[in-house]
């Protein structure tokens, strides 16, 4: 049994995980916090311990969910940036591709002698939240950070710890 806990990664770690994932130098820096609001959905991944208990949470606005799903399919950086600029939601072949992205991203939380964190859920922009993930996204544990995905666009990600 594990007594650690599960901590946030490093700027570092998140700019070396997505550039690998994507294939492209991703920017990451320090940003705001990502929360959604009416008019700025947002998606949100859930990541449990083996005891189906919350211990980390990916938030990213519009931009960060497109641009790194388009990356990581190889989908053309226009209809991202339509779903961005235009619709203002994923098409179902970017939140699937989106989905990869989050389900990576578990592995920066699996660190030694934390437990063991995957992926439970993924909302998408603009999916009804349950009030008790709604509430852990304005923690302060987390680390907030500004992505830009070469060839497609800007966007931010916070990850959040409960």
């Amino acid at each position: 049994m594990t007594t650690g806990t599960v901590q946030l990664p490093a700027a570092k770690d998140v700019r070396d995980m997505l550039s690998g994932l994507v294939g492209k130098s991703v920017g990451v820096n320090p940003g705001a916090p990502v929360t959604p609001t009416p008019d700025k959905p947002v998606s949100v991944a859930v990541y449990v311990d083996p005891h189906m208990a919350i211990n980390a949470i990916c938030v990213m606005d519009l931009g960060a969910s497109a641009y790194t799903g388009a990356a990581l399919a190889l989908l053309p950086p226009g209809g991202a940036q339509d779903a961005v600029e235009e619709d203002g939601e994923l098409s179902g072949m970017l939140v699937e591709a989106l989905h990869e992205v989050v389900n990576v991203l578990s592995a920066l939380f699996n660190i030694p002698g934390a437990p063991h964190s995957k992926l439970h859920k993924l909302y998408a922009p603009g999916d009804d939240l349950p009030g008790d993930i709604e509430g852990m996204l304005a923690n302060f544990n987390r680390i907030d950070l500004a992505l830009e995905v070469p060839g497609y666009g800007k966007g931010a990600l916070s990850l959040v710890l409960p």
